[in-house]
């Protein structure tokens, strides 16, 4: 009595084809983890948060306050007492020498960056004034103060940068002025001189 085997060629072990599976899926959660290590570089995107920068630096280890002061459309005012105002937000805030001290690592460290950094989050019409103060002076000197003010989103654009030199303490002087249509478009840069700090004369 002839004995067939019934198994067929194309018949896989059971324990084979859990091995191959669990295989499959071990290569792919380590491909996954790969990339989340290694994310793609994301080069040249800005961060939307902020439509616009302005920037207001004076010289390194300066020992004299000089302030920043933004009006936006319908009088709204940003300075170093009201940080915040709509859209409109000043990011730092820079006394000259005080408070640069750092503690990093144990070690003090001076940071000699006098700058000050206002951003608008959006593009709300209407026009922007943007003042220096010159709120404290320690050695009587001149400050030249450059004003850089840049379109960030969606790509860089560089609007204005001038510098403008603040003579004595107590001074308030115009850097730039600029609108904002309803289209969301920048127009009208000038430097027409307005007074806007809380006192302050031009």
């Amino acid at each position: 009595m002839a004995i067939f085997n019934h198994k067929r060629p194309m018949d896989v072990d059971p324990f084979t084809d859990l091995l191959f599976n669990a295989l499959l899926t071990f290569t792919f959660l380590f491909f996954m983890v790969l990339l989340l290590l290694n994310p793609p570089a994301k080069t040249g995107i800005i961060d939307p948060k902020a439509e616009f920068m302005i920037t207001a630096s004076w010289e390194d280890g300066s020992p004299n306050d000089v302030d920043t002061w933004v009006e936006g459309p319908d009088g709204k005012l940003v300075w170093y007492k009201h940080s915040q105002d709509g859209l409109m937000h000043l990011d730092r805030d820079d006394r000259g020498l005080t408070n640069d001290m750092q503690l990093v690592d144990g070690k003090e460290i001076i940071n000699p960056l006098n700058q000050e950094v206002i951003t608008i989050r959006g593009r709300p019409p209407g026009e922007f004034v943007v003042n220096l103060h010159y709120y404290h002076s320690e050695n009587g000197r001149e400050v030249p103060v450059t004003v850089y003010v840049a379109e960030v989103n969606p790509k860089l654009r560089v609007l204005h940068y001038a510098t403008t030199t603040l003579q004595r303490q107590g001074e308030e002087r115009t850097a730039v002025r600029f609108s904002i249509n309803h289209a969301g478009k920048v127009e009208k840069i000038n430097k027409l001189q307005k007074s806007i700090v809380r006192g302050g004369k031009i």
